[in-house]
């Protein structure tokens, strides 16, 4: 499976132990940046993995920026995206079967490494319950319109 990972300046450093995590438990990655500690825009950096997950192009997406709040108010803005901000594997556990959540996001200055790996590998190994959650979720779900 191929997961999105993103970060600003200030979440770059865990993004990259996330990534190495992922690899490590055999996914495809793509790294969309940012790679150093020279001042971004979160909104930009959670657009591209939110237009990745979006086409299919990536099954999850996973965002980090200092407290996780300002990439997930960002990808949450996007119609196809459940983006969760969580601190620990509970969060990512629930969050996954009653949400089915496809963007996780973590806070550096917040998550320490042990918790936001855990989160991440709980994130990826959770599949959704669907059940009456997936009534839920499909509330959260553009509606397209047909013609006619």
């Amino acid at each position: 499976m191929t997961i999105a990972f993103g970060a600003d300046h200030a979440g770059f450093a865990l993004k990259d132990a996330l990534v190495a995590e992922a690899r490590a438990l055999g996914h495809a990655v793509e790294d969309l940046g940012t790679n150093g500690p020279e001042s971004v825009d979160y909104p930009d950096i959670a657009a591209r993995v939110c237009a990745e997950v979006a086409a299919g192009r990536a099954r999850f997406g996973v965002l980090v920026c200092g407290t996780g709040i300002g990439m997930s108010i960002a990808a949450n803005r996007h119609p196809a995206i459940r983006c969760a901000l969580v601190h620990d594997a509970t969060g990512a556990r629930l969050t996954r079967a009653h949400n089915d959540a496809n963007v996780l996001a973590l806070g550096a200055r917040l998550t320490g490494l042990e918790p936001a790996l855990d989160a991440l590998r709980t994130f990826l190994a959770t599949p959704f319950e669907g059940g009456r959650h997936a009534r839920r979720v499909a509330k959260l779900s553009p509606v397209t319109e047909t013609a006619g």
